[in-house]
């Protein structure tokens, strides 16, 4: 795909004649171990078959083996939170894309794929409204004491520290906002202050400052080598009293062992996650009410994102296949 991308650009006119030979026989690969809603699996189908290529799907496997075999002969693959190791990319000879429907693409090997000259895109914002909504539900259902019997608290007036002001982050600001809340932002990619003031939100210029703010922290940074195990015990013990870390991010950017620390020492303070901890079982036990894991990731889990997401990543595979348009390649 490297050495035809080029041409295309060149020869614009002779791009659909050219690309409807080449692809005839693509297999875009659907292996989803929790399956796309139905809508979705048939909307995807129909992308993919009005541009004249095959639909695979793979649903509900429950052994490598089944993915490896599945890869084989895919030229693209679209997955959800499914594993795409250096070993299931080694297997499909053929591929050319892997796309992830969702934001997060951490399932994805991304060096293993760029070695084999694979690309890799993300659906950024396609989910964002459900994590944002989510979001904002474990905020309320942790000040009203889980929905248990107790004097509670109302979010209007209180504080709304967002860490990281992407696609789900501007929707949780702008929620927030509307439930009266004062809304604080930090990330250190977007250092425009018209961008925050644009909607409403004050601008921190430092993730210190932004947790002493914070009376419900909303954290939406990705998992990569420098934010693993970043939110720990001094970044906790600053915040003010009776605050709540809601983490609707990745498990892994929290350091449990401060997490335990913090919590430990500060009565006060509350967690409520959409990935639960390694020691889940073990701070149910220890913190009671100041501590809330879903089972199972549900940041996406609306039939609304389901559908948003895998119907991008069908439209993506064939643009990328058609076209060579590489917008949401995580992998460059």
């Amino acid at each position: 795909m490297a050495t035809i991308i080029p041409f295309l650009y060149e020869k614009r006119e002779e791009k659909a004649v050219y690309f409807t030979s080449l692809l005839k026989h693509m297999k875009i690969l659907v292996a989803t171990e929790k399956p796309f809603a139905r809508e979705a699996v048939e909307g995807i189908r129909q992308i993919v078959e009005q541009a004249g290529q095959e639909l695979a799907l793979l649903e509900k496997y429950t052994e490598k083996a089944e993915l490896l075999a599945a890869v084989a002969d895919a030229d693209a693959l679209i997955v959800r939170s499914d594993k795409v190791t250096a070993e299931v990319i080694e297997a499909a000879k053929q591929l050319k894309i892997v796309v992830r429907a969702g934001a997060g693409y951490d399932n994805v090997d991304l060096q293993a794929a760029t070695q084999r000259g694979v690309v890799v895109m993300n659906t950024p914002g396609q989910n964002s409204n459900a994590v944002a909504e989510l979001a904002l539900g474990m905020m309320l259902y942790m000040a009203r004491n889980r929905f248990t019997p107790g004097t509670g608290s109302e979010l209007q007036g209180k504080t709304l520290a967002i860490h990281a002001y992407g696609n789900v982050g501007k929707l949780v600001a702008k929620k927030g906002k509307a439930l009266g809340m004062r809304v604080v932002a930090y990330d250190p990619f977007i250092t425009d202050a018209y961008v925050y003031d644009n909607d409403g939100v004050e601008k921190v210029d430092s993730v210190e400052e932004l947790y002493a703010m914070a009376d419900y922290l909303s954290l939406h940074i990705p998992s990569n080598a420098e934010t693993k195990a970043s939110i720990g015990y001094e970044k906790l013990i600053s915040m003010p009293k009776g605050a709540t870390l809601v983490n609707t991010a990745r498990k892994e950017v929290i350091d449990e062992e401060g997490l335990v620390a913090a919590m430990t020492e500060r009565e006060d303070l509350k967690y409520v996650t959409d990935i639960a901890p390694t020691n889940a079982a073990e701070m149910e036990e220890r913190f009671g009410k100041r501590f809330f894991a879903t089972p199972k990731k549900q940041g996406a889990e609306t039939a609304e994102a389901n559908i948003n997401a895998g119907l991008a990543a069908a439209r993506q595979v064939i643009d990328y296949l058609l076209n060579g348009n590489t917008r949401f390649q995580v992998n460059k």
